[in-house]
């Protein structure tokens, strides 16, 4: 079923909520996840450091230049296709295939996205993420919890948010790797 225009927040997180990338499982049933969520929706929206994370790496993915598993090739190669928006203030030049910059008002720009964009919008970014659930933007969450104790961050929200946020249960399915893919609706 499509989003019809929702910001959906999506991210790999250890039991005690970091969102380091380095500390999640990163197999075939992992990126197949991801990439399933991708294909549900129409766009990726990031900070500029998350972007320029992933524009070091996936594109050679994408290319072959680098050695990878089918699963994470496919992500890669469709997420270079995919259409991919960047929030940023200092940086506005964006090179990779398809990669649009969101500047000005944070509120307008990403709600513009959302009303343009009714197959929903997929945000892969902690920092952006607290901003925007402050503006009471996010719609959906999409965590992959994984089965690890990091003991370090960055953390979850750990800029803070100004209430608590009450969520209703989509979803909850157990990976082979022993993650478990939960999927939240935020309640208005």
């Amino acid at each position: 079923m499509p989003a019809m225009g929702r910001l959906t927040f999506c991210l790999n997180l250890t039991l005690d909520g970091c969102v380091d990338h380095r500390e999640g499982v990163a197999d075939e049933e992992t990126h197949a996840f991801f990439t399933r969520l991708m294909d549900e929706n129409g766009a990726m929206l990031w900070g500029r450091t998350t972007y320029e994370m992933m524009e070091s790496y996936w594109p050679a993915v994408a290319r072959g230049e680098t050695e990878a598993p089918p699963a994470v090739r496919e992500w890669a190669v469709k997420l270079e296709a995919k259409p991919k928006y960047v929030v940023s203030s200092t940086r506005s030049d964006f090179p990779w295939n398809n990669s649009h910059r969101i500047a000005g008002d944070l509120r307008t720009g990403v709600q513009a996205l959302k009303d343009a964009t009714p197959a929903g919008v997929l945000l892969g970014s902690g920092q952006l993420a607290t901003a925007l659930d402050r503006l009471d933007l996010i719609d959906e969450y999409r965590f992959l919890v994984h089965p690890r104790i990091a003991g370090h961050g960055p953390t979850l929200f750990a800029g803070g948010l100004p209430a608590t946020r009450r969520l209703e249960l989509v979803s909850a399915a157990p990976l082979r790797c022993g993650a478990v893919a939960l999927h939240y609706r935020g309640q208005r």
